[in-house]
C-alpha cells in the first residue's frame, strides 16, 4: 500500500523540525502524489540545502520542487564574499583553485573555468553552500578529460554499483554516448538515484550524466 501525501507531509514537518539549522516555522510545505513543493524564506543559503536534503530522505518523496526563497539577514559587500569564497576554495584540497573563476553580484556567486574532473566541479560548489552571505550558486564550470573508451566507462560504473550499499546494480541500464553517461531503470528512493549520479559522476572520462531514473517505491519499503 502506497503511502498517502497526507501521511508524508506528516514526516517532511517533522523532519525538517528535526534539522537544527532550519527554522521550520518559515517554510510551507505541499504534497502532491509523492511530490514534495517547499516554500518560503530562509536567511542562507544552508538552510534551503538542508531543507532539500531532508525531504529526499523521507519514505514516500518521489521528487522535491525547491522554491525557497533566500534573504540575507547581515550585509556582505560582493567584495568580502569573493575574498572568503577563493580563500576556501584554496583551502579545500579537493579544488583546483587556480582553474575556477569566480564572480560575486549582489549575494550571487557565479563559477566557471575548467577542471578534470566531475567530483572538483561538484566539490567547488558543495563547499561555498554554508558561507553566510552567499544567495546562490551557479555552476558553469566545464569538465575536460582525457578520452576513455566507452566500454571500459560502463564497465566501471557498473562495478562502482555494485559495491555500493545503497544501489541496486540490477534495476539500472548505463548507456555511454561519449562523454555522456546516461542512468535508465527504476529505484526505491531519490536517495537511491542520487547516489547513482553521484558514483557515475566519479568514472574517469566523464564528463556530463543523464540521470533518467525513475522512483517507484516497492512496498516492501513501506
Amino acid at each position: 500500500m502506497m503511502r498517502t501525501d497526507v501521511e508524508i507531509k506528516i514526516d517532511v514537518v517533522a523532519e525538517l523540525a528535526w534539522q537544527p539549522i532550519i527554522n521550520e516555522t518559515q517554510l510551507i510545505v505541499e504534497v502532491k502524489e509523492g511530490v514534495v513543493w517547499l516554500r518560503g524564506i530562509v536567511s542562507n543559503l544552508a538552510e534551503k540545502v538542508v531543507a532539500k536534503k531532508a525531504v529526499k530522505k523521507i519514505i514516500g518523496v518521489i521528487d522535491v520542487v525547491d522554491e525557497i526563497e533566500v534573504k540575507i539577514k547581515n550585509n556582505f559587500s560582493d567584495e568580502d564574499l569573493t575574498e572568503k569564497i577563493n580563500s576556501d576554495l584554496k583551502w579545500n584540497a579537493s579544488v583546483p583553485q587556480e582553474e575556477i573563476s569566480v564572480k560575486v553580484e549582489q549575494g550571487n556567486v557565479f563559477l566557471s573555468g575548467s577542471v578534470k574532473w566531475a567530483y572538483q566541479k561538484s566539490e567547488s560548489e558543495k563547499c561555498l553552500q554554508y558561507i553566510d552571505g552567499v544567495k546562490s550558486i551557479t555552476n558553469t564550470i566545464s569538465i575536460t578529460s582525457e578520452n576513455v573508451t566507452p566500454t571500459n566507462i560502463k564497465e566501471n560504473i557498473n562495478k562502482a554499483f555494485e559495491r555500493s550499499a545503497s544501489i541496486d546494480s540490477k534495476k539500472i541500464t548505463v548507456i555511454i554516448e561519449g562523454n555522456t553517461a546516461i542512468l535508465q531503470g527504476k529505484v526505491n528512493s531519490i536517495k537511491e538515484k542520487d547516489d547513482a549520479l553521484i558514483a557515475a559522476y566519479l568514472a574517469e572520462g566523464i564528463t556530463n550524466v543523464k540521470n533518467e531514473i525513475q522512483v517507484e517505491y516497492d512496498p516492501i519499503y513501506l
